[in-house]
C-alpha cells in the first residue's frame, strides 16, 4: 500500500520532461495486459513491476485477475526488497518522453503508441528478465512448455503428478518457459528458447493470446511443431471453454513427452491420471443443492408472474428464479435487461413480458434498457426490485442514495406514465413526498392483480417492488437499525397435515420437514426466520403467531460435568505429509465451511508449513455448495496448483451430505486412500418449498461413498451431535474437523490448530471444545450418541415408535381421545384384520398393515374444526411452545 501511495502522490499534471518517465505517474494512454500473477507471492511482486513498467512506458497495466491466484490463501514472504527493478539505458526515448503532455492530440498519441510504447514495455521486460527459463532441457532439448500465470502452476503441479522434476525434466529433453507478461512477448526470448526443439506446447486459460504470438514470431523460422488450444490434427487440446486443471494438462503433456523420449515411471503416472480422469467423467451428481433465495427474500413473492405471462430474468440475487416454477426464463448482461425483447417482440406472438430489473443494475446502467424500451415502443413491463441494497455483492448501500420515489420521478421523465408501487408496507411512504401523478400503490398480495392490468398497457409500463432485503434486514436488525417485529410465527405440529401450501405461498427456505410419529410434518426455522410471514398466507389452521416471546436459547452439554469421565484420548497416527497434502471441504454457505480452510491453512503456517486455500463459493451465500480446497505441504515452494484435482484429495471433510455427494467431489477421491468423514445430518435444499413430498437421497448417497471411498467412509450425525453439545449448529464443522483428526487424516499437530483457532478469534473456547469433542467423538461414538440422546427434548409426536404394534396401539389412544373407545377400537380391528391376511399370505411381513395404519389413522382423526380446537386445548401444544 505504501508504494501505491507514493505513486499517487507525485505530482501527475506536471508538463513532462524526457526524464518523466522515471519520476512521475501519469494519467496513460494505452492499456494492456501484462504480469499475469503465477501465484500469490509473485502478485506481490509482479505488482511492483507493473507501477515501474507504467511510469517507463506510458502504458496502462494490468494484472490478469483468476480465482486461483488473486482469491487463493498462502504464506508468502512480504519483505519488498527482493524486488529490484531496472530501467532500460539503451532504450531510444522519443523527444518529450512516452507520458500524456499537456495539449497532446489525438493522432499524435497514437503514433507513439504504436512508434515506442511497445517497444519500451518490451525493453522493460528484457531488462528486468521477467520471463524464467525454469527447465533448460538438458544436453538434447526436443520438446518445449511455454505457459505464465495460474496455468504455469498448473503445469508444474502435472509434471510434479507424471514425477517430472528438473533431472528428469533434462533426462526426456522437457524445456519449460514462464512467461511474465502475456502481451507483449519479448521476441528473442521465444526465438531462443525455440532453436533447437521439434514441438512447443503452449498452455494458457481460456483464449489463445500467448500462442498467436509466438506462432507470429516463430513464422517462417524453421519453427517446431505448435499445439496449443488445438493438437496436431486440429482437435481441442486445452479448450478455451471452462477452466484447465492439472490432470488435464498431465495427460496432454505425458502423452507427447512419452513420443518423444519413453519413460516407464511418466507411463505408469499417466495411466493413472487418464483412470482418475475417465472416472471423474463418468460421475453424476446423485442430489444437487441449487442456489435459492434467502429465508424471507423479496424476491420469493416479487418474482411470481400470472398465469398464462413470462418473464426475463437478469443480473442480481433474482436470476436465481430460472431455477424454480415461476415462467421465467432467458437472462442478458447487466444493463442489457429488455434489449432482447426489443429485438424479438417483432417476431413474436406474444404481446407482452415482464422484465426483472434489480435495483442494483438500474442504478447501474439498467436505467439505459429502460429508454431504449421506451424509445422502441415494445409491450413491456419493467419490474424494478427494490431491495434497498446492492444484496449480491455484500449488502452496499446505493450510489447516490436511490430510493423509490427518485425512480418513480425518472421513469416518468422518460415518458412513462404508468407507474405501480407494490411493497409489504404500502402505508409506510412519508405523506410529503410527491409522486408523479397517477402514481398507485398496492399491497404485495394484490401483486398479480396490479400485473395483469399493467400488461394490458401499449408500451412501457413500470412496477417497483419495494421490499428490504431479508439478509439485510437480519443485520440492520442486529445493529438496532431495523423494526423487528415483537413476534413469531411456529406451526403446530399436530394440526399440520404436511400438505406444504406454506411453502408454496412463501417460497421460503426457512419451512423445513418434521417427522413425527403421524407422518411427515412442518417446522418453521428459528433460527433462520427473517420473519418475513409470507407462510402465513396459506389457508392453514395449524399457523400460530406468538407475540412477546423470544426463542429459547438451547442448552449446552459439553463443558458441564456431563462429560467427566470421558479416558484419555490417544494420540493419532498422522498421515505422512509428503509433496503436497490435498484437503477438499464441503458444506452450505453460510456454516463456518471457509472457516475450516482458513483454520487448517493457518495451522500449517504456524508450524512453518507451506499453505494454500482456496474458496470455491459462488451462489453459496444463497445456500449454495462451498467448495474449499486445502493444500498444505513442508514448505511453500512444495505447493503448485491449490485446486484438488480428480483424485487427488487426501481427506474429504464434508459438511454437508449432499455436496460431498456430487459428482466434483466423488471424483476427487482416491479409492482406498482417500479419508472421507461426512456429516448425515439433512438439510432440505430450496427445492422442499416447492415439492411437499420431496426427499433427500439419502441411502442412495451413502451406497454412493461406501463404493467410491471402498469402504473408507466416516458417517456422522455432526449437526445433531454439535447442537446438542453446544446449543449452536455453527459448531458442526470444527466438531468435524477434531474427528478427522483423530483419524490421522490431517497432517498437523493439534497445538497449531488449536492455536489457529485462538488466532481466529471467533469463539474461541466453543471451537476448541468442538475440536475435542470431535475428536471423542471418533473415538467414542456410542458415548457421544447416549450422551446426546440423553439430552435431546423431544414431544410426544416426535418420538417414532419402535415397533409396528407400539404404533397401532399410539394410534388407537389418539383415536379414543378424538372420539371414544369405540371409534379406536374399530381402527384396531380394521388394522389386525389387514394384518392378519398379510401374515397367512406373506409370514413376517407387514408392509401392507402399516401402509393401512398410517392412512387409516390419517383418515379417521380427520381435522374438522372441533378436532384443530381440540388439539389446540391439549396440553401437547403448549410443551411444543416451550
Amino acid at each position: 500500500h505504501g508504494g501505491v501511495i507514493a505513486l499517487m502522490g507525485d505530482d501527475h499534471t506536471a508538463e513532462s520532461s524526457t526524464t518523466a518517465h522515471q519520476s512521475e505517474f501519469h494519467l496513460l494512454d494505452a492499456m494492456m495486459p501484462i504480469l499475469a500473477p503465477a501465484g500469490v507471492q509473485e502478485i506481490l511482486d509482479y505488482g511492483l513491476h507493473g507501477f515501474a513498467l507504467s511510469r517507463f512506458a506510458g502504458l496502462w497495466v494490468g494484472l490478469k485477475c483468476l480465482k486461483d491466484t488473486v482469491e487463493s490463501t498462502a504464506s508468502v514472504d512480504g519483505s519488498l526488497d527482493r524486488v529490484t527493478t531496472l530501467i532500460p539505458q539503451d532504450f531510444a526515448m522519443p523527444p518529450g518522453g512516452l507520458n500524456i503532455r499537456p495539449r497532446d492530440n489525438i493522432l499524435e498519441q497514437e503514433a507513439r503508441l504504436h512508434d515506442h510504447k511497445r517497444a519500451a514495455a518490451v525493453a522493460y521486460l528484457r531488462v528486468n528478465k521477467l520471463d524464467k527459463l525454469v527447465f533448460s532441457g538438458g544436453k538434447a532439448p526436443k520438446i518445449g512448455v511455454i505457459t505464465l500465470g495460474k496455468s504455469y502452476l498448473d503445469v508444474r503441479q502435472a509434471l510434479d503428478e507424471l514425477g517430472v522434476d528438473e533431472v528428469k525434466a533434462a533426462n526426456l529433453g522437457l524445456r519449460l518457459l514462464k512467461i511474465a507478461a502475456p502481451w507483449p512477448i519479448v521476441p528473442e526470448t521465444i526465438t531462443e528458447f525455440a532453436r533447437g526443439l521439434e514441438m512447443i506446447i503452449v498452455v494458457e486459460e481460456k483464449r489463445a493470446l500467448l500462442e498467436v504470438q509466438v506462432r507470429e514470431e516463430l513464422y517462417g523460422k524453421n519453427a517446431p511443431i505448435l499445439v496449443g488450444k488445438r493438437d496436431e490434427a486440429g482437435n481441442w487440446l486445452f479448450p478455451v471453454k471452462g477452466a484447465l486443471d492439472p490432470n488435464m494438462i498431465a495427460i496432454g503433456l505425458g502423452e507427447r513427452l512419452l513420443r518423444y523420449a519413453p519413460d516407464a515411471e511418466v507411463a505408469r503416472r499417466l495411466d493413472t491420471i487418464k483412470a482418475f480422469e475417465s472416472r471423474r467423467a463418468a460421475q453424476t451428481d446423485v442430489a444437487t443443492r441449487t442456489p435459492y433465495f434467502c429465508s424471507g427474500c423479496p424476491h420469493n413473492s416479487s418474482t411470481i408472474v400470472p398465469e398464462g405471462h413470462r418473464a426475463y430474468a437478469g443480473i442480481g440475487c433474482h436470476y436465481m428464479v430460472q431455477w424454480m416454477d415461476r415462467e421465467t426464463e432467458g437472462f442478458t448482461q447487466m444493463g442489457g435487461e429488455g434489449a432482447n425483447w426489443i429485438g424479438e417482440a417483432r417476431f413474436s406472438k406474444r404481446g407482452h413480458v415482464f422484465q426483472n430489473l434489480g435495483d442494483g443494475t438500474y442504478n447501474h446502467s439498467g436505467y439505459l434498457a429502460v429508454r431504449a424500451a421506451k424509445a422502441s415502443g415494445v409491450n413491456i413491463t419493467y419490474k424494478i426490485l427494490y431491495n434497498d441494497a446492492v444484496a449480491m455483492t455484500g449488502g452496499q448501500r446505493h450510489e447516490g442514495g436511490l430510493t423509490v420515489d427518485m425512480i418513480a420521478h425518472q421513469m416518468r421523465a422518460e415518458g412513462i406514465e404508468r407507474i405501480a408501487i407494490v411493497s409489504d408496507e404500502p402505508f409506510k411512504y412519508d405523506s410529503g413526498i410527491a409522486w408523479p401523478a397517477g402514481t398507485t400503490f398496492n399491497h404485495r398480495t394484490e401483486l398479480n392483480t396490479v400485473q395483469r392490468e399493467l400488461a394490458d398497457i401499449e408500451g412501457v409500463s413500470v412496477l417497483i417492488f419495494d421490499q428490504t432485503c431479508a439478509a439485510e434486514k437480519r443485520r440492520r436488525r442486529k445493529k438496532g437499525e431495523f423494526p423487528d417485529p415483537d413476534k413469531r410465527t411456529v406451526i403446530n405440529e399436530l394440526v399440520c397435515e404436511g400438505c406444504g401450501d406454506c411453502g408454496k405461498k412463501s417460497n421460503c427456505v426457512s419451512i423445513q420437514p418434521l417427522e413425527t410419529e403421524f407422518g411427515r410434518k412442518r417446522v418453521i426455522d428459528q433460527s433462520s426466520c427473517n420473519k418475513d410471514f409470507s407462510c402465513q398466507e396459506g389457508f392453514c389452521p395449524s399457523f400460530v403467531t406468538v407475540h412477546g416471546a423470544t426463542v429459547r436459547k438451547a442448552t449446552s452439554v459439553a463443558g458441564t460435568k456431563a462429560d467427566d469421565g470421558f479416558p484419555a484420548l490417544p494420540e493419532p497416527v498422522l498421515k505422512a505429509l509428503t509433496g503436497s497434502y490435498g484437503i477438499l471441504v464441503t458444506g452450505i454457505g453460510g456454516t463456518g465451511v471457509v472457516t475450516i480452510g482458513q483454520i487448517i491453512g493457518m495451522a500449517a503456517h504456524v508450524e512453518g508449513k507451506g499453505c494454500g486455500v482456496i474458496d470455491m463459493a459462488g451462489l453459496a451465500q444463497k445456500g449454495g455448495a462451498v467448495y474449499v480446497h486445502v493444500r498444505i505441504a513442508e514448505t511453500p515452494e512444495l505447493i503448485q496448483a491449490i485446486r484438488v484435482p480428480a483424485g487427488g484429495a487426501e481427506l474429504v471433510l464434508g459438511g454437508d451430505f449432499m455436496v460431498t455427494g456430487s459428482a466434483k467431489v466423488l471424483a476427487a477421491i482416491k479409492p482406498g486412500v482417500t479419508t472421507v468423514v461426512v456429516n448425515t445430518d439433512e438439510t432440505m435444499p430450496g427445492d422442499f418449498a416447492r415439492n411437499a413430498d420431496y426427499s433427500l437421497p439419502s441411502e442412495r448417497l451413502k451406497r454412493k461413498l461406501r463404493s467410491e471411498t471402498e469402504g473408507g467412509v466416516q458417517f456422522v450425525p455432526a449437526t445433531a451431535w454439535a447442537t446438542a453439545l453446544f446449543g449452536n449448529s455453527i459448531a458442526t464443522n470444527m466438531f468435524l474437523m477434531g474427528y478427522a483428526w483423530q483419524l490421522g487424516a490431517i497432517p498437523l499437530s493439534e497445538a497449531a490448530l488449536l492455536e489457529a483457532i485462538k488466532l481466529n478469534g471467533e469463539a474461541v473456547g466453543m471451537n476448541q471444545s468442538a475440536f475435542l469433542w470431535g475428536r471423542r467423538a471418533a473415538v467414542h461414538p456410542e458415548r457421544i450418541a447416549a450422551l446426546v440422546e440423553a439430552k435431546q427434548p423431544k414431544t410426544e409426536a416426535r418420538r417414532l415408535s419402535d415397533t409396528f404394534a407400539e404404533s397401532v396401539e399410539r394410534r388407537v389412544t389418539f383415536l379414543t381421545s378424538y372420539q371414544d373407545s369405540a371409534y379406536g377400537e374399530r381402527y384396531a380391528a380394521a388394522v389386525q384384520r389387514i394384518a392378519a391376511l398379510e401374515a397367512a399370505r406373506t409370514p413376517g411381513k407387514t408392509a401392507l398393515a402399516e401402509a393401512v395404519a398410517r392412512y387409516l389413522f390419517k383418515l379417521m382423526a380427520y381435522k374438522d374444526e372441533y378436532e384443530v380446537a381440540r388439539l389446540y386445548a391439549d396440553p401437547a401444544f403448549k410443551a411444543q411452545l416451550e
